[in-house]
């Protein structure tokens, strides 16, 4: 006997016809009658009753039924180890990162994969936070750490690696300075320096001041935020950043933040499925990389 018969012979005792188990197996109606008497003389017993319109199981074909579904379990369950194995042995890899970012818990997940997993090249793609995740929605990017305003972008599955609200940063002396409290008015009385629009940053800035129909006058943009945080110290505007970004540049910037902008800019991994190997293995470093518990 091989896998297809009893294949044929589960479809006609689900099916209760050979017709439809025909259908069910797309083949002829003569191809599954011809493997299951096959599988009949094989066995030396009739495994169904062909004597009334609608076939049933003789009482040799019902005892045989639970095995023949759990050798065809078996099978399937070979083919998929050997993928798990196969996905991670060879293969390719994209991820996608917003344009300037310097996580390093992203990079430290990327060479712990790649130690375990040498065969799976990595492609590592760089873009705004929008087009990001777009490219994951259409398949042509596995995996993106991106900026954005929700915890899980429509149709995709998403990991939140940070979150935290935005704050604008100046230098010593800037009028901001002086202020007991920051409001979102306040700030847009100077030019400012943020991200460029599709980044999570800028978006929360943008809804945050159409909320109150502010326009703010935007002199200036820059994808990394060293470099928004370098224009900001040499006085050319305001940055608006959040509050890791301003960290290493406390020496000659000084954060304050914005009392009615609460809502938080966050980083998340996005991604469509799981049903890549690679994918799953690279989520549980990244997992690890970042201290976020399975």
């Amino acid at each position: 006997m091989d896998l297809r018969q009893l294949e044929y012979f589960v479809a006609v005792a689900e099916e209760a016809s050979f017709t439809r188990a025909a259908d069910r197996v797309r083949i002829s109606q003569s191809g599954v009658s011809s493997q299951i008497r096959q599988l009949e003389r094989e066995l030396g017993a009739e495994l169904f009753d062909r004597s009334a319109r609608t076939v049933t199981l003789t009482v040799a074909g019902r005892a045989a039924l639970d095995h023949a579904r759990a050798a065809l379990a078996a099978a399937r369950g070979v083919g998929q180890a050997v993928d798990q194995v196969t996905g991670l042995v060879r293969g390719r890899l994209t991820v996608g990162m917003v344009t300037g970012c310097t996580l390093t818990p992203l990079f430290d997940a990327l060479a712990a994969f790649h130690a375990a997993h040498p065969g799976v090249e990595i492609s590592l793609l760089e873009d705004g936070s929008d087009r990001l995740v777009e490219s994951v929605r259409t398949g042509t990017v596995d995996l993106a750490l991106a900026g954005t305003t929700t915890t899980a972008p429509e149709g995709l599955r998403a990991l939140t690696v940070i979150s935290e609200r935005l704050v604008v940063a100046v230098p010593d002396g800037h009028p901001l300075t002086h202020l007991r409290r920051v409001t979102l008015r306040d700030v847009v009385r100077h030019p400012i320096v943020c991200m460029p629009p599709g980044t999570g940053l800028r978006t929360v800035f943008d809804e945050a001041c159409a909320a109150q129909r502010l326009r703010p006058t935007i002199a200036l943009q820059a994808s990394a935020a060293d470099a928004i945080a370098a224009l900001a110290a040499r006085g050319l505007a305001v940055a608006v950043l959040s509050e890791s970004m301003t960290a290493p540049h406390r020496d000659r910037l000084t954060a304050r933040p914005v009392d009615d902008l609460t809502a938080p800019g966050s980083l998340v991994l996005v991604w469509r499925n799981t049903h890549s190997p690679a994918v799953r293995e690279l989520l549980s470093h990244t997992r690890h990389a970042f201290g976020i518990a399975d």
